[in-house]
């Protein structure tokens, strides 16, 4: 499927790996030059060299932590007109409720919430200029459905969701979307970390027993995250705007 952004911009946060990778990969693979983001510098060059031998496409590293200005600023040296923006980053640590302190919770907001929007209000009003714009935002089924543990990263990414939505309808007729994406459990880096630290059972259980929990019986593929994200950056998307759409195999239990 030609989805009509051949030779678009696209910026990826925190893309070296997992689901940001994916992103970027499948942005690449519809033709757009990719410009992509990681605290590694090794892993980062690795993803750039495996997406131009893949695709052939333009590809920009910039390596830092979005949470820096100064990793903010690059990316747009970078980058200075991007067409697609896909916000990602890294989720705090699960930590009980009683442990949350004030730092923690400055933390996350600073990560999941106000870095996101800095990078949209940089990105929208060249967006909307040119007539043509895609805004992912990437947060996680536990905005629709809380996690225990989660409570400080399932807060911030709520309070991005919020915060744009209103955004999201403003910019809509100058043909520029914002719109979020809610993964569930997806088999990237982070989950086998936590499937290898499972107490009391081997890895190969705790992964047959997270994924019988799951109805479609397996983990999400990150290149299927990917393809989703890639069809809400197309050329056809631009009637979706200020939705948050769930992908984690049916394991939300809600009619809506």
């Amino acid at each position: 499927m030609d989805l009509g952004i051949k030779g678009r911009k696209a910026i990826v946060c925190a893309s070296s790996r997992g689901l940001g990778k994916a992103c970027a990969a499948a942005l690449a693979a519809a033709g757009c030059a990719v410009t992509i983001n990681g605290r590694d510098r090794g892993r980062l060059a690795e993803t750039a060299a495996e997406i131009r031998a893949a695709t052939g496409v333009e590809v920009h590293e910039v390596a830092g932590d979005l949470n820096d200005p100064q990793a903010l600023e690059a990316l747009f040296a970078a980058c200075p007109e991007p067409d697609i923006l896909v916000n990602n980053n890294g989720g705090p640590p699960p930590t009980a409720f009683a442990d949350l302190t004030r730092d923690k919770i400055l933390a996350a907001l600073e990560a999941n919430m106000l870095t996101p929007i800095a990078l949209i209000q940089r990105a929208l009003p060249g967006m909307a200029a040119r007539r043509f714009g895609r805004i992912v935002n990437i947060t996680s089924s536990s905005v629709r459905a809380p996690i225990p543990g989660l409570d400080a990263s399932s807060g911030a990414r709520a309070g991005l969701t919020a915060f744009v939505a209103a955004a999201a309808r403003a910019c809509a007729g100058r043909n520029v979307t914002i719109n979020a994406i809610q993964p569930g459990a997806f088999y990237t880096d982070r989950i086998r970390v936590a499937l290898a630290a499972a107490a009391g059972e081997d890895a190969a259980a705790a992964r047959a027993r997270r994924e019988a929990a799951i109805p479609a019986g397996r983990f999400g593929r990150p290149e299927e995250f990917g393809a989703l994200c890639a069809f809400l950056a197309s050329a056809s998307a631009g009637y979706i705007t200020g939705q948050n759409i769930l992908i984690d195999g049916g394991a939300f239990p809600g009619a809506f």
